[in-house]
């Protein structure tokens, strides 16, 4: 089983970056069309990198058994490929963000590869995501009438009431990228957001995590950023919920979604380094 490849975008540039923040879309999303208003709104000092899900937007598609496991090596290769190459820095802290199937990944990546990141964004995911059976039907579904089955259910599941009717140039470029989505890549996601669970694994957690949920998110609903908070070693896990917002929160709120993504990476760089100063002084 090889690995997928992800496609990295530049959402914002940084002439003289402090921090880096790498960002990931949903199931059937696109990470251009989901984050760059909220990324615009980043600190001058903040580079924004976005990277796609096999088969979305500019990642190729990919049809071979995938994990979760799998999707957060691949984004840390990608980050290892970008620092290489001189496109990001390697010396300054990188955050992490990511929204529902690539919140699954944020929670992946504060498990597994902590060392790497100086904190992660849980936006719009879960420990565990659904059940297991509806994603394997989903995925059978989807090998076999294509990505375009899906659009009016998710356009029902995406967005809080009125948000179509008051942004459809937001909504219908999102949907756009679901439309386009390769089927098989899609239904190999679908197995193995079935196979995610780290419910029993939130007490290893110690990496800063940031969990935003929008109130009107049936999905993942605030409850699943609570369960995140609840499960993992106190004042690990910070939580916000957000009023008329649904399942795709830096689309629908990218004011608000950013002004938490700030105040959650600063006070993991600040915390980090008081604990690099009290190392010191010992």
């Amino acid at each position: 089983m090889s690995l997928p490849t992800v496609t990295t975008t530049l959402l914002k540039e940084a002439e003289a970056p402090a921090r880096v923040l790498c960002v990931g879309a949903g199931l059937g999303t696109g990470v251009q069309a989901l984050w760059a208003e909220c990324a615009a709104l980043m600190p001058a000092d903040t580079l924004v990198i976005g990277w796609d899900l096999p088969g979305h937007g500019a990642s190729r598609p990919h049809d071979e058994a995938t994990t979760v496991a799998d999707l957060a090596d691949a984004v840390v290769k990608g980050l290892d490929e970008l620092a290489d190459a001189g496109q990001i820095p390697s010396d300054v802290p990188v955050h992490y963000a990511g929204v529902s199937l690539s919140g699954a990944v944020a929670l992946q990546l504060a498990l597994e590869h902590a060392d790497r990141l100086a904190s992660s964004a849980v936006i719009c995911s879960a420990a565990k995501i659904g059940e297991p059976q509806a994603w394997r039907e989903r995925a059978e579904l989807v090998e076999k009438a294509g990505t375009p089955t899906m659009v009016v259910g998710s356009a029902q599941r995406w967005f809080a009431e009125g948000f179509i009717e008051r942004h459809p140039e937001r909504a219908t470029g999102l949907l756009h990228t679901l439309q386009h989505a390769d089927r098989h890549s899609y239904a190999r996601l679908c197995e193995a957001l079935a196979a995610f669970d780290v419910r029993d694994r939130l007490g290893e957690l110690t990496l800063p995590v940031l969990t935003i949920h929008g109130e009107q998110d049936a999905v993942t609903p605030p409850a699943a950023g609570e369960e995140i908070a609840v499960g993992a070693p106190a004042g690990v896990v910070r939580t916000r919920a957000l009023a008329e917002v649904a399942h795709q929160a830096p689309l629908e709120a990218p004011e608000q979604v950013a002004s938490a993504l700030v105040e959650a990476m600063d006070a993991a760089e600040q915390a980090a380094g008081a604990d690099a100063a009290a190392k010191e002084e010992k």
